[in-house]
């Protein structure tokens, strides 16, 4: 008879490879729920990102290759619309408006939100309420902030009376007339509304940086200057790359302010590719020829965000990856 403990009941091979036999199918149920749960999860965002991205995208791509009002018949036009786009003066200077916009935000907003966020870092009276007042801008919509400072730059408005006020109504200018000053005008308003993102996002990086690194630094005797220069900078560049390219995608695709304080003018000295895109689109009802342009508005963001990822992110996101595997 064989008793309950002999070693070949309890350790036999048979019932080893009976045990994992029995084992194996619990495991297909199992995947197959967590399949279903990731195409429940996923099947609402990818009706939304299918229905509201990429179709729109396809569309304006089909209707980019006829001429078309909207109303009458669509006749096909093969890539004359695309032509026009690419030969048209007023199109290449609203690219250029764009390109101007970006690279001022890199010069200017940069090394300001690096300066406001380093001292709204520190232990400082008030700093809660200064945080408030700079990020309050942003809060605010881009049809509030465009109509309050049309009224604010508006001949005899409140810009020129506070000059007047300083002593400095020589100063005073056509601010939203001047074909040569209108530009630079409405990147000072997009500035006073959107520094106050970069600020908070540079915090929000700084504050992610070990306290014990400026500590270790101070104690080795570095000055303050050189342990921005030599820790905190360096540490804060994956944000700061973010931060340029959310910024420069923005002004590439700048609208709103520009559009309800000027309308691109005066004689498109601030129209922008997408200012460009309503007024033909839209305005004058060329709507194939407003597909193209939508198209090609598309194609140099997505280029410049392919350039982008793959010389500047790619380094941050192989070490976010790093990170996780690890």
């Amino acid at each position: 008879m064989t008793r309950v403990g002999d070693p070949a009941v309890s350790a036999g091979p048979d019932d080893t490879t009976a045990g994992r036999e029995v084992s194996r199918p619990a495991r297909g149920p199992r995947r197959s729920g967590k399949r279903l749960e990731l195409a429940l999860l996923l099947t609402p965002a990818l009706v939304l990102f299918v229905g509201f991205v990429l179709l729109p995208i396809a569309v304006a791509i089909y209707y980019s290759f006829y001429k078309w009002t909207g109303f009458s018949p669509r006749t096909p036009y093969g890539f004359g619309n695309y032509r026009r786009v690419l030969e048209d003066e007023v199109f290449r200077s609203a690219l250029w408006h764009n390109i101007i916009i970006a690279a001022l935000s890199v010069a200017v907003q940069l090394p300001l939100s690096i300066g406001l966020a380093l001292l709204l870092n520190r232990k400082i009276r008030g700093r809660a309420v200064l945080r408030l007042v700079v990020f309050m801008p942003y809060v605010l919509s881009e049809a509030v902030t465009a109509v309050v400072w049309l009224l604010m730059l508006q001949p005899g408005g409140f810009v020129d009376q506070a000059f007047k006020a300083v002593g400095l109504g020589g100063l005073i200018q056509e601010w939203l007339a001047d074909g040569d000053l209108v530009l630079y005008t409405l990147f000072v308003v997009i500035t006073w509304k959107y520094i106050g993102f970069g600020i908070i996002l540079l915090l929000a990086g700084l504050q992610s940086i070990p306290a014990e690194l400026r500590e270790a630094a101070a104690t080795d005797g570095a000055s303050a200057w050189q342990t921005t220069r030599s820790i905190v900078l360096p540490l804060l560049g994956p944000t700061i790359r973010i931060w340029i390219f959310l910024s420069i995608i923005g002004s590439l695709q700048l609208f709103d302010i520009v559009w309800i304080m000027t309308l691109g003018g005066p004689a498109s000295a601030s129209a922008t590719m997408a200012t460009y895109l309503l007024d033909h689109g839209f305005n004058r009802y060329e709507f194939g020829f407003g597909s193209a342009v939508a198209v090609v508005l598309f194609v140099v963001c997505f280029i410049f965000a392919l350039i982008y990822q793959r010389f500047a992110l790619r380094r941050d996101t192989d070490g976010a990856l790093t990170r996780m595997v690890g």
